[in-house]
Protein backbone atom coordinates (compact mmCIF):
# COMPACT_ATOMS: atom_id res chain seq x y z
CA UNK A 1 0.00 0.00 0.00
CA UNK A 2 2.86 2.28 1.15
CA UNK A 3 4.13 2.27 -2.94
CA UNK A 4 0.99 3.16 -4.77
CA UNK A 5 2.09 6.64 -3.93
CA UNK A 6 4.88 6.53 -5.07
CA UNK A 7 3.95 5.10 -8.20
CA UNK A 8 1.32 7.35 -9.41
CA UNK A 9 3.66 10.28 -8.12
CA UNK A 10 6.26 8.26 -11.04
CA UNK A 11 3.40 8.30 -13.93
CA UNK A 12 2.53 11.87 -13.39
CA UNK A 13 6.37 12.58 -14.16
CA UNK A 14 6.83 10.30 -16.66
CA UNK A 15 3.47 11.92 -18.58
CA UNK A 16 5.87 14.65 -20.41
CA UNK A 17 7.94 12.28 -21.62
CA UNK A 18 5.54 9.87 -23.30
CA UNK A 19 4.02 12.77 -24.71
CA UNK A 20 7.04 13.75 -26.93
CA UNK A 21 6.94 12.60 -30.90
CA UNK A 22 9.30 10.25 -31.79
CA UNK A 23 8.22 11.20 -35.17
CA UNK A 24 10.79 12.89 -37.76
CA UNK A 25 9.47 16.55 -38.42
CA UNK A 26 6.83 17.18 -41.19
CA UNK A 27 8.94 17.99 -44.43
CA UNK A 28 8.70 21.93 -44.97
CA UNK A 29 8.16 22.34 -41.08
CA UNK A 30 12.01 23.66 -40.92
CA UNK A 31 12.99 24.19 -44.45
CA UNK A 32 11.62 27.16 -47.11
CA UNK A 33 10.02 27.00 -50.52
CA UNK A 34 12.84 27.29 -52.93
CA UNK A 35 11.50 30.08 -54.65
CA UNK A 36 11.69 32.97 -52.55
CA UNK A 37 8.56 34.96 -53.43
CA UNK A 38 6.52 31.81 -52.61
CA UNK A 39 8.36 31.33 -49.73
CA UNK A 40 7.65 35.15 -48.67
CA UNK A 41 3.63 34.27 -49.38
CA UNK A 42 3.95 31.57 -47.00
CA UNK A 43 5.92 33.16 -44.06
CA UNK A 44 3.54 36.12 -44.24
CA UNK A 45 0.61 33.55 -44.16
CA UNK A 46 2.17 31.91 -41.52
CA UNK A 47 2.40 34.88 -39.29
CA UNK A 48 -1.23 35.75 -39.05
CA UNK A 49 -2.04 32.07 -37.84
CA UNK A 50 -2.28 30.88 -34.72
CA UNK A 51 -0.30 28.04 -33.11
CA UNK A 52 -3.14 25.42 -31.88
CA UNK A 53 -1.26 24.21 -29.07
CA UNK A 54 0.77 27.34 -27.85
CA UNK A 55 -2.17 29.63 -28.07
CA UNK A 56 -0.34 32.80 -27.93
CA UNK A 57 2.19 32.49 -30.81
CA UNK A 58 2.01 32.18 -34.36
CA UNK A 59 2.54 28.84 -36.09
CA UNK A 60 6.04 30.72 -37.57
CA UNK A 61 7.36 31.16 -33.90
CA UNK A 62 6.04 27.92 -32.58
CA UNK A 63 8.25 25.26 -31.77
CA UNK A 64 5.46 22.61 -30.88
CA UNK A 65 5.33 19.59 -33.38
CA UNK A 66 1.09 20.82 -34.09
CA UNK A 67 2.98 24.32 -35.61
CA UNK A 68 5.65 22.37 -37.61
CA UNK A 69 3.18 20.20 -39.37
CA UNK A 70 1.13 23.91 -40.21
CA UNK A 71 3.98 25.16 -41.29
CA UNK A 72 4.87 22.39 -43.50
CA UNK A 73 1.13 22.23 -44.21
CA UNK A 74 0.76 26.25 -45.44
CA UNK A 75 4.29 25.84 -47.59
CA UNK A 76 3.29 22.80 -49.55
CA UNK A 77 -0.05 24.19 -50.51
CA UNK A 78 1.55 27.29 -51.37
CA UNK A 79 4.37 25.74 -53.09
CA UNK A 80 1.65 23.54 -55.20
CA UNK A 81 0.32 27.18 -56.20
CA UNK A 82 -2.77 27.87 -53.99
CA UNK A 83 -3.11 31.05 -53.21
CA UNK A 84 -2.62 32.49 -49.65
CA UNK A 85 -6.08 33.44 -49.32
CA UNK A 86 -7.18 29.57 -50.34
CA UNK A 87 -4.67 28.03 -47.58
CA UNK A 88 -6.02 29.86 -44.74
CA UNK A 89 -9.56 29.42 -45.89
CA UNK A 90 -9.03 26.05 -45.96
CA UNK A 91 -7.59 25.85 -42.58
CA UNK A 92 -10.34 28.18 -41.17
CA UNK A 93 -12.87 25.75 -42.33
CA UNK A 94 -10.89 22.68 -40.78
CA UNK A 95 -10.20 24.02 -37.16
CA UNK A 96 -12.57 27.45 -37.64
CA UNK A 97 -12.15 31.29 -37.24
CA UNK A 98 -9.95 30.63 -34.26
CA UNK A 99 -6.72 29.81 -35.90
CA UNK A 100 -6.46 33.42 -37.72
CA UNK A 101 -5.39 36.57 -35.84
CA UNK A 102 -7.34 38.19 -38.37
CA UNK A 103 -11.02 37.14 -37.44
CA UNK A 104 -13.82 38.29 -40.02
CA UNK A 105 -16.57 40.78 -39.12
CA UNK A 106 -19.73 38.55 -39.04
CA UNK A 107 -22.51 39.02 -36.48
CA UNK A 108 -20.26 36.15 -33.81
CA UNK A 109 -17.18 38.90 -33.78
CA UNK A 110 -18.91 42.28 -34.80
CA UNK A 111 -18.32 43.19 -30.65
CA UNK A 112 -14.62 42.20 -30.99
CA UNK A 113 -14.34 45.27 -33.40
CA UNK A 114 -16.87 47.15 -31.80
CA UNK A 115 -15.31 47.10 -28.09
CA UNK A 116 -12.28 49.14 -29.13
CA UNK A 117 -14.00 52.12 -30.78
CA UNK A 118 -16.58 51.98 -28.13
CA UNK A 119 -14.17 51.98 -24.84
CA UNK A 120 -12.55 54.90 -26.37
CA UNK A 121 -15.29 56.82 -27.07
CA UNK A 122 -16.41 55.97 -22.86
CA UNK A 123 -12.91 57.30 -22.07
CA UNK A 124 -13.48 60.38 -23.97
CA UNK A 125 -16.37 60.91 -22.51
CA UNK A 126 -15.40 60.41 -18.88
CA UNK A 127 -11.89 62.76 -19.55
CA UNK A 128 -14.55 65.49 -21.01
CA UNK A 129 -16.21 65.45 -18.05
CA UNK A 130 -13.18 65.29 -15.40
CA UNK A 131 -12.02 68.21 -17.30
CA UNK A 132 -15.11 70.13 -17.27
CA UNK A 133 -15.12 69.62 -13.24
CA UNK A 134 -11.56 71.56 -13.21
CA UNK A 135 -12.04 74.30 -14.98
CA UNK A 136 -15.10 75.42 -12.21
Amino acid sequence: MRSAPIVAVLLLRATPLVAQSDLPPAPYADTQIADPAKEAEAKALMETLRCLVCQGQSIADSDADMAGDMRALVRSRIAAGESADEVRAWLVERYGEWVSYEPPVSPLTWPLWAAPLALVILGLFLARGRFKRRRR
